[in-house]
């Protein structure tokens, strides 16, 4: 029964405000620290007449459903309240029309519910009581000491059913509900109980005024005839006399400038046709309509205006949403959205009032503020971490906006502004540096679900990022290296060419970027590295066995060191010259010096590893066993990889060798134009190394994909487009005879199972001039000293090997790149790590590696949270840091019903434990989306139950209350069971939280509900 929420009483929500407020302070889940008080005495004059503390609220959606997610936004910071919309379906035939989950947030938003879930009586009353409360507690907080907030009704989607009772007596209700039921049971309650507060009182009560709301916003669906739209928007402006918006959609832009739009922006992949763009309203028909209600609103003395924007809809072609429509939202509508009010701004020179919604959060409030466009809603940005609480950055950066008289828009800045959007990187998919999930492999424990996913799912050595964010950031270098080092054998190294996946996962990614880690690690690093290599000692040696490592590379190196200084005997052989291969001979020298890869070999050295360079191993590994008791094959992977053309492949340069030319030999002989084949990171080092060449003028990276598509990370694409480098999109090489390249041009074609969109030939060709051709798509692995020695391999010459990296031959290990082919420096440690944990035990030999507390207070934790922040420079870039194993509490921020809440157990790892709460959830799905963990907290967290029916017709493991100190009960192993509390029959963990909750939240147990 998780998708039909409970309605709480009027009775029960006063008591629970109060109650957690006492407690807690907080109310729902928000904290007092993030309620919003106007400071600055500005105050924001709507074109309806209302006075408003700040210009902002939710847009009509989950945030405006039930009474406690009005309440929620309000004190957050929200004054200009849309209503989520009520139609003639409601109740449990939409609950039933709507697929569940419903909502999917993680970048750009989709969604599959539009109208509200409840009947429009039930609306009703939950508007109401959240009108009341919001008040009474403005007073009782000292939040406003004047009604400093509005409603805006919406409805949709056809004359016949606005006309409805049911609807009349909704918008007639709003309009006046001093006859409601509702209103009527809601002042009594507050008449009967005034001693409940203590700044609230009678004359307070008497204030507040029955006439709820005088505005209106026509929400039409697509396909919605103009003619119909006009006399829905006529009826609500003369017969219901109300002031009126009408809601918008982008497809007003015309499906050929969204389509360039979003592909320009890097969301070629949502998908959708040109249907809606030609059933919908068209922008002349629109332009005449809205002409004439502007003259029938000025007859009538009442306002007309728009509501910017409605839905996006697109096609469910990736699994977002078990649907086969959604509709988009977020920071890939807003260059729709912004545009389109500057459009129907300049047709209207700036005399139609526009409010909007459309990907607005902290970074562009003002922005959109300061064009005269008015008020501002929203619904993705606190739909992500944070969650409500971000509204109040939000109405804290615009105050200095609030105009107390309603101007027209100044249509010269907003288009200047819409103009600048379509180019500004923030509203670019690669923002989000190709960040595609924050989620990773762990399992939701029912308890302690406190989690950093940089760490521990992101890092691949599992290092304790936010301790060392936090020393960074206090200036404590010497301590934050002893914490880098603790896991991490090259500091220097990583924390210059690491491919950061730890970033991947940093829940910062969904407030603005995430936090440069890697960058961090280096300041560590340059300021405290050298004096923590000057102090290391020789290690003791603990045993009498001997390792040998094959490869002086990244993995190699890592082996060795966390053997030797965990007292084994090492040596390690290379054939090179110097120490680790491919990041010393053959990644440019322009991104990594000799001198950070001497710093990081000297950790090593002074250790006790034993190196023995030029020296190319001949022997058998049964051989080698002879005299080694352990062997470490970490050979890399070094043979060239398949040519990406088909003919004149001799005439293609190696990429390996060309960057081992131009690192070694300091010359490479290109002439003025070079084409590099090929998309990942090595693709951009040859790129940009090509371009340094002497006699260079001209370089292009031919790709047959598009940009979003490319392996490289983001921002090694971003720093080869800044050299001037050209990237040549949707071109698949064929033939090179050393002077033309030619391709065959490719088009994106469906979807396939990665999520990607395939790539197919369109049997067209183009010829290209290039003086030298690189082809960077990948090395190969030299498989042939396995074969020799009989190593188990599969059918694609991929190793067969154990979880511990041994082989079929005993305490014969495999390492890095050569285990799977070409990968990352990190991923090498980590199998460095894996293999030397192993022959450790095998050994009896304790490790050093160890966990560090670096705590921070929890409130400086609370106050990061829920604020957008701009990458810093320097230490103070770990401020950041959210502290994630120390507070997660993300599924409660991101939950817009507050069905997830924070209960203070006493006996855990942490005393905020998660408790879902059945009755206020109607799975939209939001919560599992960014749980950190691979489930979903709606499903797998501690439940409570409001009723036996609900309680049947779950599978959760919760508990629902009888009477007295009667439980009933489901176990961890499914078993449901009669309990009391004390007789032993469940686990210690059940019996806490029942506890904790019996004592200390005694609101949250079976509320006098509705429906």
């Amino acid at each position: 029964m998780g998708e039909n929420m409970r309605l709480i009483s009027f009775e029960h929500l006063v008591d629970w405000c109060l109650e957690e407020y006492k407690n807690e302070r907080a109310i729902f889940g928000i904290k007092e620290d993030k309620f919003y008080r106007n400071k600055s005495g500005n105050y924001l004059k709507t074109v309806f007449g209302d006075k408003l503390g700040s210009a902002i609220g939710p847009a009509a959606g989950p945030h405006c459903q039930l009474a406690q997610n009005i309440i929620g936004s309000y004190l957050a910071g929200s004054r200009f309240i849309e209503l989520k919309t009520v139609q003639i379906m409601d109740g449990e035939q939409i609950q039933h029309a709507v697929n569940r989950p419903c909502i999917y947030a993680e970048d750009e938003c989709y969604n599959c519910e539009w109208s509200t879930e409840l009947t429009v009586q039930q609306a009703f009353a939950e508007y109401v009581k959240a009108y009341f409360l919001i008040q009474v507690l403005a007073k009782e907080l000292g939040l406003a000491d004047y009604k400093d907030f509005a409603y805006n009704m919406s409805v949709g989607y056809d004359l016949e059913g606005i006309k409805s009772e049911k609807i009349d007596n909704y918008i007639e209700g709003l309009k006046d509900a001093s006859n409601t039921e509702a209103f009527k049971a809601c002042k009594q309650f507050l008449s009967d109980n005034l001693n409940k507060f203590s700044k609230f009182n009678k004359e307070d009560l008497d204030k507040i005024s029955p006439n709820i709301c005088q505005s209106i916003t026509l929400s039409t669906l697509h396909g919605c005839p103009a003619h119909e739209i006009e006399s829905i928007s006529t009826y609500l402006l003369t017969e219901k006399n109300l002031n009126t918006f009408i809601k918008c959609n982008p497809t007003l832009l015309g499906y050929e400038f969204a389509r360039e739009t979003t592909n320009k922006l890097g969301y070629d992949y949502i998908s959708f046709t040109d249907f809606h763009f030609k059933d919908d309203l068209q922008y002349n028909d629109a332009v005449a309509m809205f002409k004439r209600l502007m003259l029938l609103a000025k007859e009538k003395d009442r306002s007309f205006g728009l509501k910017l924007t409605n839905t996006f809809p697109v096609d469910v072609k990736r699994n977002e949403l078990p649907s086969e429509e959604m509709y988009m939202s977020g920071r890939s509508l807003f260059p729709l959205s912004i545009t389109l009010a500057a459009k129907l701004s300049k047709e209207f020179d700036g005399k139609l009032p526009i409010a909007y919604s459309g990907g607005a959060d902290a970074a562009n409030i003002n922005e959109i503020l300061a064009t005269g466009i008015q008020p501002v809603t929203m619904a993705t940005t606190i739909l992500k971490p944070g969650g409500y609480e971000r509204f109040k950055q939000i109405a804290e950066v615009s105050e200095s906006m609030l105009t107390p008289e309603f101007k027209d828009i100044d249509t010269k800045s907003l288009i200047s502004y819409a103009e600048s959007v379509i180019e500004d990187p923030r509203y670019q998919k690669s923002y989000r540096d190709k960040v595609k999930s924050r989620k990773t492999e762990n399992k939701l424990p029912l308890i302690d679900c406190f989690m950093a996913p940089c760490k521990d799912g992101g890092c691949p050595i599992n290092q304790q990022i936010p301790e060392y964010l936090k020393l960074v950031s206090d200036g404590k270098y010497d301590e934050a290296i002893n914490v880098i080092a603790n896991d991490n054998t090259a500091p220097s190294i990583l924390g210059t060419l690491c491919s950061h996946p730890c970033q991947d996962k940093c829940t910062r990614v969904d407030y603005d970027k995430s936090i440069q880690i890697r960058a961090m690690k280096f300041v560590a690093a340059d300021n405290a590295q050298q004096k923590f290599v000057d102090a290391i000692k020789k290690s003791e040696l603990k045993s009498n066995k001997k390792v040998a490592v094959i490869g002086a590379g990244p993995g190699g190196v890592a082996a060795a060191s966390y053997l030797r200084r965990n007292g084994m005997d090492v040596v390690v052989f290379e054939k090179l010259d110097k120490p680790y291969g491919i990041v010393r001979y053959i990644i440019p020298e322009f991104r990594i010096a000799e001198e950070l890869i001497e710093r990081d070999y000297q950790i090593a050295v002074k250790q006790g590893v034993e190196f023995k360079f030029n020296t190319d191993v001949t022997d058998s590994y049964e051989q080698l066993k002879k005299k080694y008791d352990y062997v470490l094959v970490a050979t890399g992977a070094w043979m060239k990889g398949d040519s990406p053309v088909k003919e004149g492949q001799e005439k293609v340069l190696d990429a390996l060798d060309f960057l081992w030319n131009a690192r070694n030999e300091k010359s490479a002989e290109l002439g003025k134009k070079v084409a590099v084949i090929g998309a990942g990171d090595v693709a951009m080092d040859c790129a940009r190394t090509a371009l340094r060449q002497k006699g260079v003028e001209e370089v292009h990276v031919v790709y047959r994909r598009t940009e979003s598509y490319m392996p490289a990370s983001q921002e090694d694409v971003n720093e080869v487009k800044e050299e001037g480098i050209k990237i040549d999109e949707l071109l698949a090489p064929a033939k090179y005879d050393g002077k033309v390249l030619i391709c065959e041009k490719m088009s994106l074609g469906d979807f396939d199972s990665s999520g990607r969109k395939s790539v197919v030939g369109t049997g067209k060709f183009i010829e290209l001039e290039f003086d030298t051709v690189i082809g960077a798509t990948g090395a190969k692995v030299d498989t042939k000293p396995f074969k020799d020695n009989s190593i188990n391999m599969d059918d694609r010459g991929r190793l067969k090997l154990l979880s511990s990296l041994e082989s079929n031959i005993e305490n014969v290990y495999f390492i890095g790149d050569c285990k799977q082919g070409p990968s990352t420096i990190v991923k090498a440690m980590a199998d460095a790590k894996t293999a030397a944990l192993d022959i450790l035990k095998k050994e009896n030999l304790s490790n050093d590696f160890k966990k560090f507390n670096v705590p921070m207070e929890n409130e400086q934790v609370y106050t990061r949270k829920a604020v957008l922040a701009p990458i810093e420079k320097g230490k103070e870039e770990g401020e950041r840091c959210l502290k994630c194993d120390q507070i997660c509490e993300i599924c409660k921020e991101v939950c817009p019903n507050r069905a997830n809440v924070i209960i203070n157990v006493e006996g855990f790892n942490n005393l905020h434990q998660i408790l879902h709460i059945d009755g206020m959830c109607n799975e939209c799905g939001n919560c599992g989306v960014f749980c950190p963990y691979e489930d979903r907290p709606y499903k797998d967290k501690v439940t409570l139950f409001w009723s036996k029916e609900e309680f049947e017709d779950s599978s959760n493991v919760g508990f629902l209350k009888l009477y007295d100190d009667k439980f009933l009960v489901r176990a961890e192993n499914g078993n449901v069971i009669e309990h009391t509390l004390g007789d032993g029959k469940i686990s210690n963990e059940l019996e806490k939280f029942i506890k904790s909750v019996s004592s200390d939240y005694k609101h949250f147990l079976n509320p006098t509900v509705i429906g």
